[in-house]
C-alpha cells in the first residue's frame, strides 16, 4: 500500500503539471489553437492529496428498479478503511467495498432492496478506530416517479444556449471559485446568461408554443477559457455557479412544468473537462483513456479521435480503428473516458439517474453518442430505461448515412448482434437532406425529390417517427443564412421540420432569424446572444422592439404553428402519404381518424394551381380546406391555390 500510494503521489503531481498545459477549445467539436506547451498552467502542482472526504452521489432514493448503490469517496489514504453500517438501519446492508490502484479512493456498494427512506450513519476505521463517519439520506421519490413521460411526436424542443440565452442575475457573471470571467465582447468568452434567465422566459417561451426545452450542459465548467458551451465538465453533481445552483435548476424545472414545458438535460458520458476535479487525483489508471501511472506519463502519448464513426458497426474495420476513434480524446482540453473501467460506468449510469430523479426532468440528450464504449452505451441506456420506461433519450450521431444512425436506436435488428436501448436520435441525414432540397433549383433530381427518397430511408430504422428533426443547433449554422435569407425557403424548411412525422427541434432565435457565417464552424457567432436578453439590447424579442418586419413576421409564422400542432392529433401520431414532387411542388398529408392536416411547398415564384385529382383519395371526404398560417378557407373540390415561394398548412373540413 505504501508503495502504490508513492507512486500515484507522483503520478499525479506529474500529471497535474502535464494538464495544466492543455489549450480549451471553442466547442466540443472545435480543435485546439495552441500547443499543449505553450499554455500556462491551471493546476496547483501539490503532491499532497486533499484529507477532506468526498461522498458521490450525495444521497439516493427508496424504491428505485435498481436496488444497489454504489458510492464513490474519496480522501486521504481511504482505501485501507473498513466500512461499517452503525446502528440498524431497515432493509439496507453493505454489499461489499472495493478498491482500485488509487489509495485515496474507496467504493461501497449497498443493497437498497425493500428499503424505506431513512438516513443511515456509516463509520470507515482502522485497526478498529474510526478515521471518518458520515450520514447518508435514502430519500423519499415523488410520485409517478418511474412513469414519468418522456418527449414524444407531440412535443417541439426549444433549444438553448444558456449563457448566450438571457442574464437574469448579473451578480453571478463570475464568481470567485471560476477561472473564467464574463465579457460579452468576447463571441467566444462567457456572457452572463443564467438560469435565472430562462426562468424569466418562460411565459415568452410558453407563448411561443415552445413545450420541451433543451439545455446545453449546465453542469460546473471550471476551465480557463472556452467554459461558456459547458461540454467540458469539471463536476458531475454541480450546476456551475456562474448558471445558478442545484436548486435553481429545480426551480426551473417546476416552473416550466407549471407552465407544461418539460427539461431535457443534455448529458457527457464520452468525456470531461481538463479542470475535472479527477484530474488532481485520477481514480484509477483506467479511468481515462491513454494516460497510464508510470513516471513517463505525459499528454504526448494521448491520442486523438479519429471521428470515423463507421468503425464501430463496419464489419471489415479493423480493430485499432475501431480503437482510434473510441478510445482517442476530442481535444486536448477534454480527456477521454474510459467506459469499459466497470466502477467508472456505474458513477456515469447513477449521475445521469441522478439528475432525472433529483431535478424531475422529461429527457436526456447524450452528446456525442457513438463516441463511447457501445457496450457501455448499451448498458446505460437499459438502466436509464428500466428506471423510466415511458421516458425517452435522444443521441447524437453525426453522419449524414441513415444506415450509421439505425444501428443505435432501441428495436433495429443489427447483424452484428448489437442490441441497442436507445429509443431516439438527431436526424442528422434528413436535416442535412431538407437544407439541400429546399436550396437546390428544382431538376430531374435535385430538389424536393432528394427529400422525398430520403423519406425512402425509413425503412431502415426501428423507429422513425421517434427521431428528432431540427432546422439548426448549436453546432450548426443559422438557418436563415443556410437559406441564402430567403424567407420564403426558411419557411418550408421550418413547415417540414414542424409537420414531419419526427420530434421537432428549433434552435433559440431561430424564430427571429438570427444569422451566421455560411460555411465553417463558428461557434461563438452561431450561439450569438439572443436578443432582448441583457437590459442593453438594442433589439428585444419578447417585445419585438427592434425587430425588422421580416423578424417579425418570422416570429407569428413559428407561433402561429407551434401553437397549431399542439392540439393536431394528425401531427402527433397521424399516418404519413407523399406524392413525387411535381413541378416544383411537394405535396404531403398527415392523416389521423380525428384529422387531416395537407402540407404543400412551393419553389415557383409564381402563385400555382394544383389539380385536386391527383389527391383524391385523401381528398375524397373534403370540400374546403383552412390555411393554419392565414385562417383563410378555399374550395378544394377542383384546385388547390399555392402562394408563390411559399407553404400552405391545410387542414381539411
Amino acid at each position: 500500500m505504501m508503495q502504490s500510494t508513492l507512486i500515484y503521489r507522483s503520478f499525479n503531481a506529474i500529471f497535474a503539471t502535464i494538464v495544466a498545459s492543455v489549450i480549451l477549445t471553442t466547442s466540443a467539436m472545435g480543435t485546439s489553437t495552441e500547443s499543449i506547451s505553450e499554455v500556462t498552467s491551471a493546476f496547483s502542482q501539490q503532491e499532497r492529496i486533499p484529507v477532506h472526504l468526498k461522498i458521490e452521489p450525495e444521497f439516493w432514493w427508496a424504491n428505485m428498479a435498481n436496488p444497489t448503490l454504489e458510492l464513490m469517496l474519496h480522501g486521504d489514504d481511504i482505501a485501507s478503511l473498513q466500512a461499517r453500517l452503525n446502528g440498524h438501519p431497515t432493509n439496507i446492508s453493505i454489499v461489499k467495498t472495493t478498491t482500485t490502484d488509487n489509495p485515496n479512493y474507496l467504493f461501497i456498494s449497498l443493497s437498497l432492496k425493500n428499503a424505506a427512506p431513512q438516513t443511515i450513519s456509516i463509520s470507515l476505521a482502522k485497526d478498529g478506530s474510526t478515521q471518518h463517519q458520515f450520514d447518508y439520506d435514502i430519500k423519499q421519490r415523488r410520485a409517478g416517479s418511474a412513469q414519468r413521460k418522456g418527449f414524444d411526436n407531440s412535443d417541439v424542443i426549444y433549444l438553448i444556449t444558456p449563457d448566450r440565452f438571457a442574464n437574469g442575475d448579473e451578480s453571478n457573471d463570475n464568481h470567485i471559485s471560476m477561472l473564467e470571467t464574463a465579457n460579452r465582447a468576447d463571441k467566444d468568452g462567457r456572457h452572463g446568461g443564467d438560469i435565472k434567465g430562462i426562468l424569466n422566459s418562460l411565459d415568452y417561451l410558453e407563448q411561443l408554443g415552445i413545450t420541451q426545452l433543451w439545455i446545453n450542459p449546465l453542469l460546473e465548467n471550471n476551465q480557463q477559457k472556452y467554459s461558456y458551451h459547458g461540454y467540458s465538465t469539471t463536476d458531475h453533481y454541480h450546476i456551475d455557479p456562474r448558471f445558478g445552483s442545484n436548486a435553481d435548476y429545480r426551480q426551473l424545472v417546476a416552473a416550466a412544468n407549471d407552465r407544461g414545458i418539460g427539461i431535457i438535460k443534455d448529458i457527457i458520458v464520452n468525456h470531461i473537462g481538463s479542470n475535472h476535479w479527477w484530474m488532481q487525483d485520477i481514480p484509477s489508471s483506467t479511468w481515462v483513456n491513454g494516460l497510464t501511472t508510470n513516471h513517463s506519463s505525459n499528454l504526448s502519448q494521448v491520442q486523438f479521435t479519429s471521428h470515423r464513426r463507421t468503425t464501430v458497426q463496419d464489419p471489415y474495420a479493423v480493430a485499432s480503428d475501431r480503437s482510434h476513434f473510441v478510445d482517442g480524446w476530442f481535444v486536448d482540453s477534454m480527456p477521454d473516458l474510459n467506459q469499459t473501467d466497470p466502477k467508472l460506468a456505474t458513477y456515469l449510469i447513477q449521475n445521469s439517474i441522478w439528475w432525472v430523479e433529483y431535478a424531475n426532468l422529461s429527457g436526456i440528450r447524450e452528446d456525442t453518442y457513438s463516441y463511447a464504449d457501445k457496450a457501455f452505451l448499451a448498458q446505460w441506456s437499459k438502466a436509464i430505461m428500466t428506471e423510466y420506461p415511458n421516458f425517452n433519450i435522444v443521441g447524437e450521431e453525426w453522419t449524414a448515412n441513415p444506415i450509421t444512425v439505425s444501428y443505435w436506436q432501441a428495436g433495429k435488428t443489427n447483424k452484428d448482434g448489437y442490441v441497442s436501448y436507445l429509443p431516439s436520435l438527431m436526424d442528422f441525414p434528413l436535416y442535412e437532406t431538407m437544407l439541400d432540397a429546399v436550396n437546390t433549383p428544382e431538376s430531374w433530381d435535385k430538389g424536393f425529390i432528394q427529400l422525398y427518397e430520403m423519406m425512402a430511408n425509413d425503412v431502415v430504422y426501428a423507429d422513425p417517427t421517434n427521431l428528432v428533426l431540427f432546422e439548426g443547433n448549436h453546432d450548426t449554422n443559422r438557418l436563415f443564412s443556410l437559406m441564402n435569407e430567403d424567407l420564403g425557403h426558411y419557411k418550408m424548411a421550418m413547415v417540414y421540420t414542424l409537420t414531419s412525422n419526427r420530434i421537432p427541434q428549433i434552435f433559440y432565435g431561430t424564430e427571429v432569424l438570427m444569422t451566421s457565417p455560411l460555411e465553417g464552424r463558428h461557434d461563438g457567432t452561431v450561439r450569438a446572444d439572443f436578443p432582448g436578453g441583457w437590459p442593453i439590447d438594442n433589439k428585444n424579442a419578447y417585445t419585438q422592439e427592434g425587430l425588422n418586419p421580416q423578424q417579425i413576421d418570422a416570429q407569428k409564422f413559428v407561433s402561429t404553428l407551434l401553437n397549431f400542432r399542439k392540439s393536431s392529433a394528425a401531427i402527433h401520431h397521424g399516418k404519413l402519404i407523399h406524392y413525387v414532387p411535381k413541378d416544383g411542388t411537394y405535396v404531403y398529408f398527415r392523416i389521423d381518424a380525428l384529422q387531416t392536416v395537407m402540407v404543400v411547398m412551393n419553389k415557383n415564384p409564381n402563385n400555382v394551381l394544383l389539380n385536386s385529382d391527383r389527391f383524391k383519395q385523401p381528398l375524397a371526404d373534403f370540400s374546403s380546406a383552412t390555411d393554419v398560417l392565414t385562417q383563410k378557407t378555399q374550395n378544394i373540390t377542383q384546385t388547390i391555390t399555392v402562394p408563390a415561394n411559399g407553404v400552405l398548412v391545410l387542414t381539411l373540413n
